[in-house]
């Protein structure tokens, strides 16, 4: 056999494993946990209106830290916007925490960026620094029971379909 042959032979089995792959294989990016239970999370949000996880429960909460300084944060906001009508209809909740800026800051920021959103405000980051996320954006994903089953570091295009199926498929 020549080189040539075995490398595309490689490469055909390389795609038809990919198109093998499980239904439930996940998007780039989101990685499995082992089910700790979730920080607490009792903020306002943007208009003043309480919010506390701990009543939210009985369904899947996207949580997700951002500050509009974070340039990954910023390209994913309309991001987030978009993906929003495309799981309207399930049972996740999406949860915006703003980490440890101004209500100004942030109002300003979302006018321009993703006008639809309203954000918790962490303006003194001390619910971020109980999640601990490794870095901005990251977003938790937080199951019926109060337990955080995914993690996802750095910006997502969360409209694309991979990240949609994924979040419908939670919500079943």
């Amino acid at each position: 056999m020549t080189a040539r042959f075995v490398s595309s032979c490689a490469g055909l089995l390389l795609l038809c494993l990919a198109v093998q792959l499980p239904a439930g294989e996940l998007p780039a990016g989101v990685m499995p946990v082992a089910g700790i239970e979730a920080p607490p999370l009792q903020l306002d949000n943007l208009d003043g209106v309480a919010y506390d996880l701990a009543d939210s429960g009985g369904h899947w909460r996207f949580v997700h830290f951002w500050a509009s300084w974070c340039g990954p944060c910023r390209r994913e906001m309309p991001s987030i916007q978009k993906m929003l009508p495309l799981i309207e209809g399930t049972d996740i909740e999406v949860v915006l925490v703003n980490t440890a800026e101004t209500e100004d800051e942030v109002f300003t920021f979302l006018g321009i960026v993703a006008p639809d959103l309203v954000p918790l405000l962490d303006t003194d980051g001390l619910v971020t620094q109980a999640w601990q996320p490794r870095g901005l954006p990251s977003t938790y994903l937080v199951d019926p029971g109060g337990r955080i089953r995914y993690q996802v570091l750095g910006g997502r295009e969360w409209e694309k379909p991979a990240y949609v199926e994924f979040l419908r498929g939670l919500a079943r």
